[in-house]
C-alpha cells in the first residue's frame, strides 16, 4: 500500500480521456493532488457505496475544508451540483459541477473504531474504519490527528429527522453515478472508500469506485 500522494502530469492524449483513472477498493484511501482549474469525478461502480473525502489547500494544509462554513455559506444541509466547498478560513476551495447522484452527507462525520464501539458494540472494536485510512495517507503530506475535520461523504444518505436527529439510511446512488469537483486552487484530496459494515451506509457491502481526473 503505497503512501505517497498521486500527483499527475498534463496530458498529451485527447481532451476527452481522463489523464487519471483509478479504482480503490473498498476499505482503501489515496492522497491525490489536484490543480486548480482540475476536475476530479468519483464513480460508484456498484451503487450504494460511501466515499468519505478532505479536501486541503495543498500549499498550507492548516487551511482545509469546513463542513460548518459550507453549511453556513450556502444555506443547504446537503451538497450537490453548484455547492462551493468552503474553508476554514472562508475561502472556496473547489465545486461540485456536476452530480448524479442528487446530494451528498457532510454532516455524519467519518467512521472510526472508536466510534463503532459506541454505536455497534464492543465487538467492531478492531475493525478497520476511515479514519485509519485517513492518517495512514494522510502522514505523507503531513496530515495527522489535527489536521482531521468533518468530511464530506460523497453517495451517503443521513437525513436530518424533524427532531434534528441523523440517521444512517440506505444510499440514494446506483451503479455508475458520480459526484464531479472543480478544483479552485491547487488541492491536497484525501479520501477512504468507506469499510463501515454496521450500518447501511455501503449497503452492508462495501465496494470499490474508479476516480477519473482531467488536468
Amino acid at each position: 500500500m503505497t503512501l505517497t500522494p498521486t500527483t499527475v502530469t498534463t496530458p498529451t492524449g485527447p481532451p476527452a480521456a481522463a489523464v487519471f483513472d483509478r479504482v480503490v477498493e473498498a476499505g482503501d484511501g489515496i492522497l491525490l493532488t489536484v490543480p486548480s482549474g482540475g476536475r476530479l469525478r468519483i464513480v460508484d461502480l456498484h451503487g450504494n457505496q460511501a466515499v468519505d473525502t478532505l479536501f486541503y489547500d495543498a500549499a498550507d494544509i492548516g487551511h482545509r475544508y469546513s463542513a460548518f462554513d459550507t453549511i453556513r455559506e450556502q444555506g443547504a444541509v446537503y451538497l450537490t451540483t453548484g455547492s462551493r466547498l468552503i474553508s476554514n478560513r472562508l475561502a472556496e476551495l473547489a465545486v461540485i459541477t456536476e452530480d448524479t447522484c442528487g446530494r451528498h452527507d457532510t454532516i455524519g462525520g467519518a467512521c472510526a473504531q472508536e466510534s463503532n464501539v459506541i454505536r455497534y458494540g464492543e465487538h467492531t472494536r478492531h475493525l478497520h474504519a476511515c479514519r485509519q485510512t485517513f492518517l495512514a495517507y494522510g502522514a505523507a503530506a503531513g496530515i495527522g490527528q489535527r489536521e482531521l475535520g468533518h468530511n464530506i461523504n460523497f453517495f451517503m444518505n443521513v437525513p436530518v429527522t424533524a427532531a434534528g436527529d441523523l440517521k444512517f439510511d440506505d444510499g440514494l446512488s446506483a451503479p455508475g453515478k458520480y459526484v464531479e469537483v472543480t478544483a479552485s486552487r491547487d488541492l491536497l484530496v484525501l479520501i477512504s472508500n468507506c469499510p463501515q459494515l454496521n450500518n447501511p451506509c455501503n449497503g452492508w457491502n462495501p465496494t470499490a469506485v474508479q476516480l477519473l481526473g482531467w488536468w
